[in-house]
């Protein structure tokens, strides 16, 4: 009897996800290494600068330094064909050494360290910065295939550190443009969706990527969803996840900067405009791209309450879904 309960309480322990909790549905370990899997993976949720932040002096950071969390890497996801034996990364981050180390490790076959190809949104730090890792100071990469909107193509050729890169072939620059299909092998698509941010160097744009049998959109960095001239609503009905920018759940996080210098939609604007969407599309939102203020970053927070009982969800270091 004493067995019996000690087997089924080990059992339980062994159905639970990453963070101890029960996995959310879409998300789960099984089949992610299966020979005919397409595999999304969340390789960071944090903004730009990260977590602890730098020079940050609040509460929310105040531990971090002294006893970083694993967990708290730069947002970006990650992407594993197993039939196919392609590996892509979504923006290249401060912590992309890490990630593609993960995605390797997720793989089904002995695959290289590096991806077969890394898709960039915009120039802001976090979001391309880690391209610097595939220099002659680090990996000294060879012609890694890097998908560039043309204004991002430009930038990367004409300013130094970035065009070094190029110049010594460490990464081949693939042009894409604003709503035209990449197809990267027979079942795996990718389309850029141009979106209104702050473009000083570059374009911005989300992706939607598109398996044999689910797809998924990425929008980590946009002003304002108004702003849009396409549908955030329509764009979402269209998929089956759809992760999106949330950096800062509402106005009042930052006091010591003007926060309409760094316009985002707030997450409780987001939800104010998805309200009308049916509990199924609902549960399609994973909100990521959490600013080190954000409550969101902790799951049991009075504000993530807030967005579980809407019917939302936030994306999770680790979490793994199948296209």
């Amino acid at each position: 009897m004493k067995f019996s309960v000690l087997f089924c309480f080990l059992l339980l322990l062994s159905s639970c996800g990453e963070s101890g909790g029960p996995q959310t549905e879409g998300s789960t370990s099984e089949g992610i290494r299966s020979a005919n899997a397409i595999s999304l993976v969340v390789l960071g949720t944090v903004q730009d600068a990260g977590s602890p932040h730098i020079a940050c002096k609040k509460e929310c950071c105040a531990g971090l330094f002294e006893n970083p969390d694993v967990r708290r890497k730069v947002v970006s996801l990650g992407l594993i064909d197993h039939k196919n034996q392609q590996m892509f990364l979504f923006d290249a981050t401060p912590d992309i050494a890490s990630q593609v180390k993960i995605l390797k490790n997720k793989a089904s076959w002995n695959a290289n360290e590096l991806p077969d190809g890394i898709f960039l949104t915009h120039a802001h730090i976090g979001h391309y910065s880690g391209l610097m890792y595939l220099g002659k100071e680090a990996t000294n990469a060879v012609n890694v295939p890097t998908y560039v909107m043309p204004k991002m193509k430009r930038y990367l050729e004409k300013n130094g550190p970035w065009s070094q890169l190029v110049s010594n072939e460490n990464v081949a620059l693939w042009p894409i443009e604003n709503n035209q299909k990449v197809q990267l092998n027979p079942r795996l698509k990718i389309v850029p969706l141009l979106v209104p941010h702050r473009d000083e160097f570059s374009e911005t744009v989300g992706f939607r990527i598109i398996g044999p049998n689910k797809s998924a959109l990425f929008i980590p960095d946009i002003d304002k969803w108004q702003k849009w001239e396409t549908s955030i609503v329509d764009e979402i009905k269209k998929v089956d996840y759809a992760f999106l920018d949330a950096s800062f759940y509402d106005g009042d996080e930052l006091n010591t900067r003007d926060i309409s210098q760094i316009p985002h939609p707030f997450v409780i604007e987001s939800m104010e405009i998805f309200k009308g969407l049916s509990s199924s599309e609902k549960n399609k939102v994973h909100f990521i791209h959490f600013n080190h203020t954000n409550p969101l970053l902790d799951d049991t927070s009075e504000q993530a309450a807030k967005v579980f009982a809407n019917g939302f969800k936030i994306a999770k270091f680790k979490d793994h879904y199948q296209l």
